[in-house]
């Protein structure tokens, strides 16, 4: 029997494995956890005492050992467009943003999986103010559950959240296990019951946890590409270095094969004045992306302070969409939403201590939309 402690277990980042195996510590049967997560996810319950075909010494157990603690509500703002965006105080004093984008038949929930992060992508100001800490399960699935809790559900829709996607602030695969719990309970039938080609995980391509991850879930893949080269990613997402294009198109190809994502993965690529965006670029994002099932997703830069780059002109942007488009590739372009309240892509702030204690810093995150596929002429 576990000793009781002064810090009491946060259940809410819990999946339903973890709980069975903490409930059969105790002595309890594994329907004890479906139950738990029931209550937490479906029914939005905090309350030990209000879940009521739990047995009462269990509640009791429950009340003294552990908890269902969730972020706090620092901020909410929505926009004129419905984008709403929270700003959410976590027990430490940091902050952390998630943000609900609607659109016609769905609503993408952004998410975070870190405060800040490490891997110092040249074009991304998150990464360039530092990083703190990755987040717990808890905190990662507590963003789920209060968007699901505040949000009307519209109309002929059970919920407003139809979809949820790990790309917010950090690298998801940098804090494999806490996401991949929290994967689970957005998959899971008796906790949010989303489809996994619902939940996308976005990464800058850690291919040793990538090639991991079709072990322990099935989710929708997005990877940060960003560049067609070696030479070029190598400036702008400093992780290519470890792992080069070659490495992480074959991890992907594994992903697909291994989940059997008939949708396969969908290919983010920042487009910056002068840099990414010409047309020998495209041939060459054509030619690497060769045989991996997918679409492209172009995402015009979004300047902030101090970024050494610029937006590409909308005759470049829309010149490099239909190479691509032409060559066979299903290519989108995000647009814009929430930027009146600092919500479109790269403008999200919310205030984060980086390791260093350098005082408080504006942190920015994508948290956009794609556009619906434009088909080639």
């Amino acid at each position: 029997m576990a000793a009781e402690t002064s810090t009491p277990l946060n259940l809410l980042g819990y999946s339903r494995s973890q709980l069975t195996e903490l409930l059969a510590q105790w002595g309890e049967p594994r329907f004890r956890a479906t139950q738990l997560v029931k209550w937490m996810h479906q029914r939005g319950v905090t309350d030990f005492d209000a879940m009521t075909d739990v047995s009462r010494k269990l509640r009791e157990r429950l009340s003294r050992e552990t908890e269902v603690a969730l972020p706090e509500i620092a901020l909410e703002k929505a926009s004129g467009d419905g984008t709403v965006k929270w700003v959410l105080r976590l027990a430490d004093g940091n902050a952390i943003e998630t943000v609900f984008i609607p659109e016609s038949g769905r609503g993408t929930l952004c998410i975070s999986s870190q405060v800040g992060c490490a891997l110092d992508c040249t074009f991304c100001s998150t990464a360039q103010q530092g990083f703190n800490r990755n987040l717990t399960a808890a905190e990662i699935i507590g963003q789920v559950w209060l968007a699901m809790q505040r949000l009307p559900a519209p109309e002929g829709r059970p919920r407003a959240v139809s979809n949820v996607v790990l790309m917010g602030m950090g690298e998801p695969l940098a804090n494999y296990d806490a996401v991949v719990a929290a994967c689970q309970l957005m998959t899971d039938d008796n906790a949010y019951g989303l489809s996994r080609r619902r939940v996308t995980l976005s990464t800058s391509g850690l291919v040793p946890a990538l090639d991991r991850l079709s072990e322990d879930t099935d989710v929708a893949l997005a990877v940060s590409l960003h560049a067609p080269n070696d030479a070029l990613r190598d400036r702008l997402v400093p992780i290519n270095r470890k792992y080069p294009i070659a490495r992480l198109m074959e991890s992907c190809r594994r992903y697909v094969e291994a989940t059997g994502a008939h949708s396969g993965v969908t290919f983010e690529y920042v487009l910056l004045a002068g840099v990414n965006d010409r047309p020998e670029h495209a041939n060459q994002l054509a030619g690497v992306l060769r045989g991996i099932p997918g679409k492209i997703n172009l995402i015009p830069f979004n300047p902030f302070p101090g970024a050494p780059f610029d937006r590409p002109a909308e005759a470049d942007i829309e010149r490099f969409e239909r190479q691509l488009q032409k060559a066979g590739y299903v290519t989108t372009v995000r647009r814009t939403r929430g930027d009146d309240i600092d919500a479109a892509c790269g403008q999200l702030v919310g205030q984060v201590e980086d390791r260093t204690n350098r005082g408080m810093r504006m942190i920015r995150l994508h948290a956009e939309l794609p556009e619906r596929p434009r088909r080639a002429s």
